[in-house]
Formats: structure tokens, sequence, C-alpha cells
């Protein structure tokens, strides 16, 4: 072979080789799709994320959009996100992966902390979900029943028990269920509330004057205002059962619900093998396995409680 042939060879390796670097060099895209702002969760998948070795900017992209609580603004998002062609979608909650999937049908899709993935049909096996999408539950359409009972147990004296939900949000329809068979036996009445940002103050006014001894939050998008309903139930001296741990530091009474925080760290592993060349739909769905009961005694004497010791002891946070 002639020199100048060599070279040629040579120099189109060398080219090919560039273009190879090149291709590897570009960072994966990650699309995120929140329903409502989650700054400890999208922290913690970050985290997770660099301590699997991706370097935001260099190796990994991270685009996050939120709906700031109108769910309404997400099939937007989501079309959003598809048309930027990320190489995964991380879905939050049910709305989220509701509007997601609607978006997709070939992005691989990431569910993360959603309430009953089977039950609202996003998989039809938790073993082997097939099709472009897998993830981690919360199980949040079953702990409704047991966050009732618990609630009953830190107010003893509780006869009716008002129930707070966010109607645009899915997954509240079957926790209305287990919270409509499980009242009878924790030995209360219950009636259902919706709460709108918008009305808010005046919900909780209406709410107010069927009288409750005590309030639950139904998980799921309530998050967007609950805060709000801290402050609420503080002045009203009424004691609410609230979904997430955070509130419980905010001055709310006591919460029972799986480590969200730890979930979404999950979700990275799912987020790093997908990228690795796993497919979404040979990965089992993760159900949650850690629970936290969050109780606030300074609220309960605020509010002339007495936590009984025996449920104190079961707590995991207690502040005192």
């Amino acid at each position: 072979m002639r020199r100048r042939d060599v070279l040629g060879l040579l120099a189109a390796g060398v080219a090919v080789m560039r273009a190879g670097d090149a291709r590897a060099a570009e960072p994966y895209r990650i699309g995120v799709l929140m329903p409502t702002p989650l700054p400890l969760e999208e922290t913690a998948f970050r985290e997770a994320l660099r301590e699997r070795g991706y370097i935001e900017g260099a190796s990994v992209v991270i685009d996050v959009r939120r709906a700031e609580g109108a769910l309404d603004r997400l099939p937007a998002l989501a079309a959003g996100l598809v048309a930027d062609r990320p190489h995964v979608i991380v879905a939050v909650n049910t709305p989220g992966t509701q509007a997601a999937l609607a978006a997709t049908r070939t992005i691989p899709v990431v569910m993360a902390v959603v309430g009953d993935p089977l039950g609202m049909g996003f998989v039809t096996n938790l073993a082997r979900p097939g099709g472009h999408v897998t993830g981690v539950s919360n199980l949040s359409s079953e702990l409704a029943a047991k966050r009732l009972s618990l609630l009953k147990e830190a107010v003893a004296a509780a006869r009716r028990i008002a129930v707070m939900l966010n109607p645009d949000d899915p997954i509240t329809l079957p926790q209305m269920r287990d919270t409509t068979s499980a009242a009878p036996a924790v030995g209360v009445d219950i009636e259902f509330f919706p709460m709108r940002l918008a009305q808010l103050d005046a919900l909780f006014e209406r709410m107010l004057e069927w009288r409750p001894d005590a309030a639950l939050w139904l998980a799921g998008q309530g998050q967007a205002f609950e805060q709000r309903v801290v402050g609420l139930a503080a002045r009203r001296r009424l004691p609410v059962m609230h979904t997430l741990r955070r509130h419980v530091e905010a001055g709310g009474f006591m919460s029972y619900f799986a480590d969200n925080v730890a979930l979404f760290g999950l979700a990275a592993g799912y987020v790093d093998k997908i990228l690795r060349g796993a497919h979404p739909g040979d990965l089992p769905v993760e159900q949650a396995t850690k629970f936290e009961l969050a109780i606030n005694l300074k609220t309960a004497a605020a509010l002339g409680l007495t936590v009984p010791p025996a449920l104190i002891l079961r707590a995991d946070v207690v502040i005192e």
C-alpha cells in the first residue's frame, strides 16, 4: 500500500474516533416533570445521580419542568419535554406520570413516588412492567386507612374527622374509598372537603362549620397548599394529620407517610440503569418499605392534647 493511502486511512480513522468522542461527550438529557415543587426530593435526586458519577452540565443535563400546583399545565409541560428528546423522563406523582405517558410511547419514563401504578393502569405487572415505564411507588392509596387510624389514636376523643383533598388529583379517589371503608372500624364519622389554593381560607372555614374534632390530608397534590393549612389549623386549634414530615417540622400536629426523599434516590437508580442500557419494562417497580411517623408535641400541647406515650414511642420523629 502506498504511503499516501496509508496516511489517508489513518486520517479517516482519526476522524471516526473524533466523531465517536464527540458523541460520547454529549451529555445525557434527563427531563423531570413535577406537578408541585419538591425541593428536598429534587435535591436528593440530583445528589443520587452525582453519587453514581454523573456531573451536571458535563455528563448529564437535568431539565425540570414544574407545574407549580396547576395540574392543567402538565400536558403542555410534558409535550415540551418530549419535544426536546430527552434520554429519559422522570415523572413525579400520579398526575405527572399520567401526563408523561400521554405525551410519549417511546421515551423511557421513570415514575417517582406514584401512589398506585397498577390501579391507575400505568403498568400491568409490578415485577415486569413491560412497555417503556417503571419506577417507584409510595403506596399512598393504601395508607389512607392507616393514617386515619393513627390520627384517631392520637386524638382519642375525636368523633368527627374532616378529610381534605385536592379534587384534581386522581390518586385521591382510591384513598377516599379506603378512608370510607375504614371509618366505621376506627369509630369516627368522616366528611370529604375539596381544597383549592385560590379559595383555601374560605374552604377551610367552610370545613370548620362541620365542627370536626380533627382533620386528615389525603396524599397527593394537596402538598401544593398544605403548608398554608398549618397556620390555619393552629389558629383554629384543629389537630391535622399531614402528609409529609416537613409540615410537622413547620408546626403541624402529625404526619405518617413514605420517606419520599429516599424514594427519589431510588428513582435516580432507575435512571442510571436505563442510561446504561437497561430496558425500563424489564425493571421491577419498587414499592416503599420505610414509613415515617412524626409528631409535634409542642403543637399537641398548644392544642391541649396529650398524645399517648405508646404512640410517641413508635414515632420516628418527635418534636418537643
